[in-house]
This record gives C-alpha cells, structure tokens and sequence, in this order.
C-alpha cells in the first residue's frame, strides 16, 4: 500500500461494513446464483454464469484488497489538543485573495472516494500546506499553475459518537 496509512474512524468503520456486507452477503448470494447457473448444464452460453462468475471474481479480488488494508490502517480520532490548528481529520473553511471560499476535510487516500466529494488526501498539496496552521493564517500551495494563498477562515473537528469535548 502506497500513500499515508492514517484512516478517521468514520472512514475505517465504513471500509469494514463494505468487508462484511461482501464477504457475508453479497457473496454467498453471487455463489447461489453460480450454482444455479452451473446447474444447467452447457456454460459457455449461459449468460447468468458468465456474468455472476465475472462478479465473483471481482467480489473476491475487493475482498483481499479490504483484508490487507484494513489491518495496515492507523485509526487517528480526534484529541482535544488538535483544537485552533490543523490537523487530520480537521473540516477547513479556507478563502483566496479573489473571495473563492472552499470547505472540505481532510482525511487519508483511502476516503476520498465514492460519495465524499468534500474530502481531501493529507497527501494533497493543499493539506500538506495547511497542517499545523491556525485561523487567520494564509497558507502557500503549489499548484501546476504556480503559488496560491489560501486564508484560513475556519476548523473544526467531527468528535466521535459518545465523546465529549
């Protein structure tokens, strides 16, 4: 695994829960299907096998994927000494010179995908640049285009279900 091995545990539990739903459900259903399948004899023109066979594989390949990533992962929750700077796991209210205004959170590789538009890889330039500042410092980020100051507007941090600050 290349990259940052730092994972919020928002972002662990849901790598977990897609293990689980693939391993103890979607699974055995796409077996019962190939079997069935199987069961009507000539399989090179039966289509449900093909086809469920094709998302075995991918079901299978996922799910070794999730097995040795998920034991590599280093959970950081939130810590009250993180408050007034950034750092993993910070939601950024960030504005340019030009009044652009941009929020997001930063979190590891692995949660940037799928439905979290809104969240940016420790590895990025931009969180990069942004570790450690407070409110009301600018920060530089290289860009392909060159240097860009950003003006921090705000942080804040999720605090897990159950914990107080």
């Amino acid at each position: 695994m290349t990259g940052t091995r730092l994972i919020t545990r928002e972002g662990y539990n849901k790598l977990k829960q897609e293990h689980d739903y693939l391993w103890k459900e979607k699974r055995p259903a796409i077996t019962k299907i190939v079997s069935w399948a199987a069961s009507l004899g000539d399989r090179s023109e039966n289509a449900d096998y093909t086809y469920n066979k094709r998302l075995l594989r991918q079901i299978d390949r996922r799910v070794r994927f999730l097995r040795k990533l998920l034991p590599a992962l280093k959970i950081v929750d939130y810590s009250p000494q993180q408050d007034g700077r950034v750092f993993f796991g910070a939601w950024v209210e960030i504005e340019n010179e030009a009044g652009e205004v941009k929020k997001f959170r930063i979190v590891g590789p692995q949660e940037i995908y799928g439905d979290n538009k809104d969240y940016i890889s420790i590895d990025s330039p931009m969180a990069r640049a942004l570790l450690k500042k407070q409110v009301d410092e600018e920060c530089v980020v290289p860009t392909p285009q060159g240097e860009r100051v950003w003006f921090i507007n705000a942080i804040t941090y999720e605090k897990e279900k159950g914990e107080t600050a």
